[in-house]
């Protein structure tokens, strides 16, 4: 019995998410301390997303270029068969007499 292994989107959007999630906490705890510096009075949540969002987007480019390309793999004949279908039925109206 073999186990199905989940989409490549999916296991990329999930560590994608782990990343910002880790990010998140690391900006939290930084904001805190006062080793980064805290938002506004009532921003401070808003402040650490933006930082966390900051701090994991080169992350996220880096650590999971693999997952990326695995995920590239998977979608790109898909987008091929829908570009041939749209490009069949563009061609279906050409043909049609006015």
């Amino acid at each position: 019995m073999s186990v199905a292994r989940p989409s490549a989107t999916i296991r990329y959007t999930a560590m994608r998410l782990s990343i910002f999630i880790g990010c998140f906490l690391v900006a939290a705890v930084a904001v805190h301390f006062g080793l980064a510096p805290a938002g506004a009075r009532d921003s401070y949540v808003v402040w650490v997303i933006l930082l966390a969002l900051v701090l994991s987007a080169p992350l996220s480019y880096v650590l999971l270029r693999k997952q990326r390309d695995e995920m590239s793999a998977q979608i790109a004949p898909k987008i091929e068969r829908v570009k041939e279908r749209l490009e069949e039925n563009r061609t279906r109206e050409d043909h049609v007499a006015p």
